[in-house]
């Protein structure tokens, strides 16, 4: 069957899925809405948990970006994983405990102050909203290619069924689908990489073919190395990119970044007990490691094929590069989508792939003129993999759901943690505490598909790769959420008055250090060019500076806190009793 039509079914069959569990699970009452009744299964909310939290940036950017970056790529793995050990451990348990609804009801009650509540659903939109911008880039990527529209098109249809299932069905309806989406992305991700595991080294297991030899008894990371290496580019296996200290705080920010996800940290209120929660914090992790010990040998098989697709042969041997007449069908499909191109500098009908600094004067021996893959997008990687490989078409099809799956996943549950910050914490928390449950419920539902809109917006004019973009998210939510609640839990002498200062000063110093490097303002009469990496402060990334952001958090808090009035008594009590291990049956809303 051709490609197309088989894409469209089987997406089409998934999106059917997920608005018939929509109308199967539609929200009754503000409970279903927020944490779905606090009903879930274990076992499920851990299968819906790792399916929110493994985001377009997890299934799609993050194998492409370790694809080209290498070693370098190790920082996603080692931030992601080790962030959510860090959540499981110390929030997940605690949190569900006090027993509320949201992330800034727990601050306002913490804190005892409306203030601070505010502050909070202040920063757990920014972040939010900057989080589902990487999602709304993953959608359109998918859909351009595989559903050949454009990159609008494709994510207006993915935020149309997300309207669907996000405000129908609220937390239980958002629950069930992403257990479903779960199942399909993780299908989606792990059968493409068997199939091209044994085409390469005769293994199954991508996680052991990435140190299995291959038909010429190579080994595949030392066959990749040495290709890499004579084309100009850094050693894949051992090569960094940027200084110790970048990678260091880049882990870092993504690792609390992630502990401080809001959208995550709701899934743990969906448990009848605490015992519940860290039991469906563990079988998170085993799902989530499925696809993150996966995607290391998806990354590097993904840059194999693709260098011996196009260098077919010993660099500057005439038959070392590709005519163009000979361009293979999967390049000239992602041509359309504007994510892959090429242009013939030289005018030799050949395609000549390299990296023009590592390779130097040796580019002007074989008469080349200049690297002439003038793009490759890096979130095509996962989706172009089965392709490069000449997988069948119900694979490349399966995929294209997989990669819609992860997006249409997180983005629900960004979105829902956006529109109860807006109608359970704004409105019925601080403006109109009075409305009834009903109201309540059509507001959130309003708020959602406000939230929807404005997601849709930003995402047409994405600020970078999906990854990219999510790591400023993490950062954000490093810098504001996750101090403020770990004080929260374990500083009965953090006070109102040092929360609020520490969420304003961790947030702002890390919006104004992103916007600044990131070229989007430039102050007059200064000599720090926007968007170079070379007046980084001490080499840090926009990316990495969330952690930097956090230190302040927690400095500002700290000392404010100490310097001003103590909590009161009831409050420093209820601190203690949060952390006391009896409530292991069930959760009390004290």
């Amino acid at each position: 069957m051709e490609l197309k039509t088989l894409t469209f079914i089987v997406v089409g069959a998934t999106f059917a899925l997920y608005i018939g569990i929509a109308i199967w699970s539609r929200a009754k009452s503000t409970g279903d809405f927020y944490v779905a009744g606090k009903g879930i299964h274990p076992v499920a909310n851990g299968m819906a948990t790792a399916a929110d939290w493994m985001s377009a940036a997890s299934f799609i950017s993050m194998a492409g970006l370790i694809a080209f970056l290498g070693y370098g790529g190790s920082v996603f793995l080692m931030g992601w994983t080790g962030g959510y050990v860090l959540l499981a451990m110390l929030l997940a348990p605690y949190l569900r405990k006090f027993g509320k609804f949201t992330v800034p009801e727990f601050v306002g009650d913490r804190y005892y102050s409306q203030t601070a509540r505010i502050v909070a659903v202040i920063c757990l939109i920014v972040a939010s909203v900057t989080y589902v911008i990487g999602q709304m880039r993953g959608i359109g990527v998918a859909f351009s290619r595989f559903m050949e529209v454009d990159f609008a098109t494709g994510l207006f249809t993915g935020m149309g069924i997300v309207f669907i299932y996000a405000v129908l069905g609220g937390m239980k309806g958002i629950t069930y689908t992403q257990i479903a989406q779960y199942c399909v992305l993780i299908t989606a991700y792990t059968i493409p990489a068997i199939f091209i595991s044994l085409n390469l080294t005769g293994n199954p297991i991508p996680q052991l073919a990435l140190g299995s030899t291959m038909g010429d008894d190579t080994f595949l990371l030392d066959k990749l190395d040495l290709i890499v290496t004579d084309l100009g580019f850094r050693e894949y296996s051992t090569a960094s990119n940027g200084n110790m200290l970048n990678m260091f705080l880049y882990t870092f920010s993504l690792m609390i970044g992630t502990a401080g996800l809001p959208h995550v940290i709701i899934r743990f209120f969906t448990v009848p007990k605490v015992k519940d929660a860290r039991y469906s914090a563990g079988w998170a992790l085993v799902f989530i490691a499925i696809l993150y010990t996966t995607a290391p040998a998806v990354g590097a098989m993904a840059r194999l094929n693709l260098i011996n697709t196009i260098q077919t042969g010993p660099v500057g041997s005439p038959e070392g590069n590709i005519q163009i007449s000979d361009v293979p069908d999967w390049m000239t499909r992602w041509s359309t989508t504007g994510l892959l191109s090429w242009e013939d500098k030289n005018g030799d009908g050949r395609i000549q792939y390299y990296d023009e600094k590592g390779l130097g004067d040796k580019a002007a021996e074989y008469g080349w003129a200049g690297n002439e893959m003038t793009k490759v997008d890096r979130d095509i990687m996962v989706l172009a993999n089965p392709e490069i490989a000449n997988l069948p078409n119900w694979v490349i099809a399966l995929v294209a759901a997989g990669g819609i799956a992860a997006a249409l996943s997180t983005a629900a549950g960004l979105l829902l943690a956006i529109a109860s910050a807006i109608s359970h914490d704004l409105l019925k928390g601080v403006f109109r505490p009075d409305i009834d449950e009903k109201t309540e419920l059509l507001a959130s539902r309003i708020a959602m598909a406000f939230a929807i809109g404005v997601a849709a917006y930003f995402g047409l004019n994405p600020p970078g790769f999906a990854a990219q973009v999510v790591a400023l998210a993490f950062g954000l939510a490093a810098s504001s959420i996750f101090p403020v609640l770990m004080m929260g839990i374990f500083d009965k002498r953090a006070n109102s008055t040092g929360a609020i200062a520490g969420m304003l000063s961790g947030l702002g110093v890390t919006l104004l250090y992103i916007f600044w490097f990131k070229g989007w303002f430039f102050i007059p009469g200064t000599n720090m060019a926007p968007n170079n990496a070379d007046n980084w402060l001490l080499g840090i990334s926009p990316e990495a500076f969330g952690a930097i952001g956090a230190m302040v958090n927690f400095g500002v808090a700290y000392v404010v806190s100490h310097a001003t009035t103590p909590p009161p008594e009831h409050i420093q009590h209820l601190v203690e009793d949060i952390r006391v291990p009896r409530g292991a049956g069930t959760a009390t809303d004290h």
